[in-house]
């Protein structure tokens, strides 16, 4: 039981990386210091794209409209820690006996 819950934790938080280079990615591109047209950034953009799109877009349809601000990384963020802390903090010790 223990390894499966550190495998989820591992998990999560390299997903909380992925999140955090689709943000950045996302930042260098609206403000011009990296092209779409380059072959190897449109292939970084579309990895990071389907990763990060099945989560992320379920979050924008429930979300109101900000002005162009996108907060639902920052909100799939706080969900991924608040999970974090779930398991650290309840169900891993329950799993080894504490």
């Amino acid at each position: 039981m223990r390894a499966i819950l550190d495998l989820i934790l591992l998990i999560l938080q390299l997903y909380t990386w992925v999140i955090i280079a689709m943000a950045i990615l996302s930042w260098l591109i609206a403000f011009g210091v990296i092209n779409i047209r380059n072959d190897f950034v449109r292939s970084v953009w579309n990895a990071l794209t389907a990763i990060t799109e099945p989560v992320l877009a379920p979050i924008r349809r429930r979300m109101p409209n900000f002005g162009g601000l996108d907060i639902s990384p920052i909100i799939l963020l706080l969900a991924i820690f608040f999970i974090e802390r779930l398991i650290v903090y309840y169900v891993y010790p329950a799993a080894i006996g504490y």
